[in-house]
């Protein structure tokens, strides 16, 4: 089987829980049926929001690119990157790390696309909605996106980097108001485009029609490095519980 390197750390709690996906999906009845990861957890990479807003100047790209090069001394065939909005800079990233990156946004607009889904909620960070990361993939595939007003964006910012980044309890009233005024504005499914929301689909009952961006990629990295995916993993987007 293939190596997968991961880039972690953005945050902790994200990479943590990319893990466990990947040991939970994958179809194996022994130890060794599951694939071999490297793991490179980096969480003093500078916050990619705050430097796609202008708020910083602290380039994450510059760790970022250190860690994946270091990933390919050690031999990983693929890099997954548990952080949507770190896929900002996957051109960059691309370009100077040797391995081949899975890009978890441009996975995600094919697997909706693959569903039927023709307009989709995002529910992501401020850094992933204003430089239109899901946007500019789901249009290739004619699937139209909504995303928050700003009165719930800010909430959206608030559940990431107030709750789930320092890992306290979100508020899962404000979350649903959130989730319904997409719904409103005709959203089929709703994304949850930050890799700390797929937290809250971890740890509460959502009902139908979410789908969690991290496990379309950690069913993708199963699969590109050759091991199989449980039965149960291969239709993503939430159900009634």
């Amino acid at each position: 089987m293939k190596k997968l390197g991961v880039i972690g750390g953005l945050g902790p709690l994200a990479t943590e829980y990319f893990y466990s996906l990947i040991n939970k999906m994958t179809d194996a009845n022994r130890d060794q049926d599951h694939i071999e990861m490297m793991i490179y957890s980096k969480p003093s990479i500078p916050d990619r929001t705050g430097y796609i807003l202008g708020k910083s100047q602290e380039n994450p790209i510059i760790p970022m690119v250190e860690v994946g090069k270091i990933l390919d001394d050690l031999g990983v065939d693929y890099i997954a990157i548990p952080c949507i909005t770190g896929h900002n800079f996957y051109e960059e990233l691309a370009s100077k790390i040797p391995v081949p990156i899975i890009h978890m946004v441009k996975e995600t607009a094919a697997y909706l696309n693959r569903q039927g889904i023709r307009c989709v909620g995002i529910m992501a960070t401020e850094g992933t909605i204003y430089s239109k990361l899901f946007q500019k993939e789901l249009i290739q595939y004619g699937i139209s996106a909504v995303v928050p007003s700003k009165e719930k964006q800010e909430i959206v910012n608030s559940l990431i980097y107030d709750n789930l980044k320092v890992n306290i309890p979100p508020d899962m009233d404000k979350f649903a108001a959130v989730s319904e005024e997409l719904w409103q504005m005709g959203a089929e499914v709703n994304i949850l485009g930050c890799t700390e929301l797929s937290l809250i689909k971890r740890d509460y009952p959502l009902g139908p029609n979410y789908l969690d961006a991290m496990e379309v990629l950690a069913v993708k990295s199963i699969e590109l490095c050759g091991a199989g995916v449980k039965e149960d993993y291969k239709n993503l987007i939430s159900t009634e519980d």
